[in-house]
């Protein structure tokens, strides 16, 4: 008995200490293999794609919105164990539209995990859901919905199948837009279905945040119906509008077309998605003249009556020649914004001088990025004052030889609305969590003071000719309202020949209304028409069908034309109609002996000197600076002591005389002329009586005649039409361009 009693213990501490050591080997030594694979069987790590957040529209109307949609995803070994790969490629080839050799090629891999198909329709996943197939399952999926389908498309963007914004606001802001991602551990059952998480209750802690823009849905929508049915009418290849808020510089519409549906963007070529108001640069016409003139003014480099002489339509500048569309002789600023007319324009940028000019465009924020929150945005090309060739300088004024985009315009129009202070684009208004608590409030911001007020109020006062009789902008005009505009119709660019090319065009309009107390502040752009080509005709349409629908949205009463600003301008046009000069706006306004009246805003010395600091900050001349040209009417002439030589001969008395009869006597004489300013000859270089060779370049300063001075009497018009020299072979490309730069209204 002991000895069996003592086997018996023997051989149970014999099975003890086995099913310890058992026991110590798969706790201790086994312990993290066997639970990672325990966890494996029954946890499930998911990375938590967080939902997206929202996009609003100014008055909370939905622009874009993250919705929940069913992904189709295989086990492929599983379906390999159940020897159902035909049977699954056969069944699911149908329902979600994949060719069956690709969904058999996806079940036949050595993995566990295979998306088929992500974001399926409920209907697709309804049907894949009876089909009940072995390794075949569904998860739940965050996509990016946009509910008004093209409406602001370049504006929103959108946004990939992994829920990453690829352009528009929803790349610019992808950080607020897409919350965080978190992984978190699910209990799942048997079939891999997860039955419980703690990390997937508070949806809320991961959300991304959601943004409100400043884009109005109803004005958006008017403005790409409009601007779409213009660029169908007139077979053109591409169409933008911009509509600003003056006041704070909001972005209310932002239009391109070719649009695109940012729902299913794979199907749009990269044309149609490129937000053309950022990314598209092309020279800005006539436009421009109006920040030319608002430059000038603020300078003092021309008074707002000062008549200006316009050479009878053909300007010579070195070798080439500048055309207006039609004979003017006399006009003040403001006629010459109302016709249009290019050598008026080109005559205020030479009074403006070539520096000062550089420094008021490039005030305007022309040269430069608005910083509006979108990716993609360009400069725009205005070369510094230094690098221009005098082609540059004469044509500059009105908008050839330098490139804007629409967003530019846009804002530059709204500065001269708002009282001459240039706005930041606001697009964001605010930016708010998932509670409710606002992430960041965007506030109206005004980045520099470009004009003084009273320099604004004139320029705006002018612009409302454009829209009024003998206006190049009368389809703009608006029944009970006035309105503020300027045309634009500029020659494109040949990038292979050189030059210009006279087929393709760029037809624009930018105003705003009422011109008395702006609400909107609006630029149209038409790429390339093919039955017509002037922005009277092509894009001040667009632009009072725009206005018309947004002042009703918003609510502007009609004031009947703009009460006492219409008046004056009516007396300023019956002036002009009258005489050489119409009369000077009451705006700050204080004249001189000599008939050239000089801006002096009064009560706005703060302002004055912000301006002034604006532009010494714009100006980046290098160091070094060349010496400022001397006054030619200081420069004392020389004493003739002899008679001219062969190939020599004296320089003319042209004193007081007109342009055109100085030009023929410089001829007859056989020298050459560099013209300066407008009106009569105040002074030359060399002076009359100087001996100089054949051939020698006169310089000749131009000033308006005294009040109390008659104007010279114009010329009879010649049957011989001014000279225009074409390039010479062998010349540079920028030469070549200089020789086809001509006059475009």
């Amino acid at each position: 008995m002991r000895v069996r009693l003592a086997l018996l213990t023997f051989m149970l501490l014999c099975g003890a200490g086995a099913v310890l050591h058992r026991a110590w080997r798969l706790q201790i030594v086994q312990g993290d293999e066997l639970r990672a694979m325990a966890e494996e069987q029954y946890l499930r790590n998911i990375r938590l794609a967080p939902k997206r957040g929202t996009i609003f529209d100014r008055n909370g109307a939905e622009l874009a919105v993250s919705v929940d949609v069913e992904s189709l995803w295989a086990n492929p070994r599983a379906v390999q164990e159940a020897g159902a790969v035909d049977r699954v490629s056969a069944a699911l080839a149908p329902i979600v539209g994949i060719d069956a050799n690709e969904v058999r090629a996806l079940v036949s891999q050595p993995r566990r995990f295979r998306w088929i198909r992500r974001r399926l329709t409920p209907t697709q996943a309804a049907a894949v859901r009876a089909l009940r197939l072995p390794g075949i399952g569904l998860d739940t999926e965050s996509r990016r919905y946009y509910p008004n389908r093209e409406l602001a498309a370049h504006v929103l963007g959108f946004a990939n199948v992994d829920g990453v914004g690829v352009e528009g606001i929803e790349r610019a802001l992808e950080d607020d837009l897409r919350g965080s991602r978190v992984s978190v551990n699910a209990i799942q059952d048997a079939s891999r279905r997860v039955v419980f998480s703690d990390g997937m209750l508070d949806d809320a802690a991961t959300a991304g945040h959601d943004v409100q823009l400043t884009i109005d849905r109803a004005i958006q929508h008017v403005a790409e119906r409009e601007i779409a049915m213009a660029v169908r009418n007139f077979e053109a290849l591409a169409g933008t509008v911009v509509v600003i808020a003056p006041s704070t510089g909001d972005i209310l519409a932002m239009a391109s077309v070719p649009t695109f549906n940012p729902n299913e963007p794979g199907i749009a070529d990269v044309g149609s998605r490129r937000n053309r108001a950022i990314t598209d640069r092309f020279e800005p016409g006539s436009t421009l003249k109006v920040f030319t003139v608002a430059g000038a003014l603020a300078r003092g480099a021309v008074a707002p009556d000062q008549p200006i002489y316009c050479e009878r339509g053909a300007m010579q500048v070195d070798e080439y020649v500048i055309h207006d569309s039609h004979v003017h002789e006399w006009l003040t600023p403001a006629q010459i914004l109302q016709r249009s007319s290019n050598i008026g324009s080109s005559k205020i940028g030479n009074a403006l001088g070539r520096r000062n000019l550089y420094r008021a465009l490039r005030a305007f924020g022309f040269g430069e990025r608005t910083n509006v929150p979108m990716t993609g945005e360009v400069a725009g090309s205005l070369r510094h004052y230094r690098r221009w060739y005098a082609m540059d300088a004469a044509t500059i004024p009105f908008g050839q030889g330098m490139s804007v985009t629409a967003l530019q315009l846009a804002m530059a129009t709204a500065a001269v609305a708002n009282g001459g202070r240039l706005m930041v684009p606001r697009l964001v208004r605010r930016v708010v969590s998932t509670r409710g608590e606002t992430v960041r409030d965007v506030r109206p911001e005004v980045r520099r003071r470009v004009v003084p007020e009273n320099v604004a109020r004139l320029v705006s006062d002018m612009m409302t000719a454009v829209t009024g009789p003998n206006g190049t902008g009368i389809e703009a005009a608006i029944d009970g309202y006035l309105v503020a505009g300027k045309t634009g119709t500029a020659q494109k660019a040949d990038d292979v020949a050189g030059g210009y090319d006279d087929t393709r065009w760029t037809s624009s309009f930018v105003g705003f209304v009422p011109a008395d107390r702006p609400r909107l502040a609006i630029v149209v752009i038409v790429d390339e028409p093919a039955l017509a080509r002037a922005g009277g005709s092509v894009a001040a349409p667009v632009f009072r069908r725009v206005a018309e629908a947004a002042l009703r949205h918003l609510g502007v009463p009609a004031d009947g034309g703009g009460g006492a600003i219409a008046e004056q301008m009516r007396q300023q046009q019956e002036a002009a109609d009258g005489g050489v000069a119409g009369t000077a706006s009451d705006a700050g306004v204080a004249g001189s002996r000599s008939g050239e009246l000089v801006l002096r805003p009064r009560g706005d010395r703060e302002a004055e000197t912000a301006l002034q600091r604006d532009s010494d900050e714009l100006d980046d001349e290098p160091e070094g600076d060349a010496p400022d040209e001397p006054h030619l009417a200081n420069v004392e002439p020389p004493t003739p002591v002899r008679e001219p030589a062969e190939g020599e001969v004296r320089v003319p008395d042209l004193m007081g005389t007109s342009i055109r009869a100085a030009l023929r006597r410089i001829r007859e004489s056989e020298l050459e002329a560099e013209v300066i300013g407008s009106g009569v000859v105040t002074a030359v270089t060399p002076p009359a009586g100087s001996i100089v060779p054949q051939h020698t370049r006169l310089r000749v300063r131009l000033a308006p005649p005294r009040e109390d001075e008659e104007a010279p009497p114009s010329p009879a018009p010649s049957s011989e039409a001014p000279p225009t020299l074409p390039s010479a072979p062998g010349t540079s490309v920028a030469q070549r361009d200089d020789s086809q730069r001509r006059a475009r209204r």
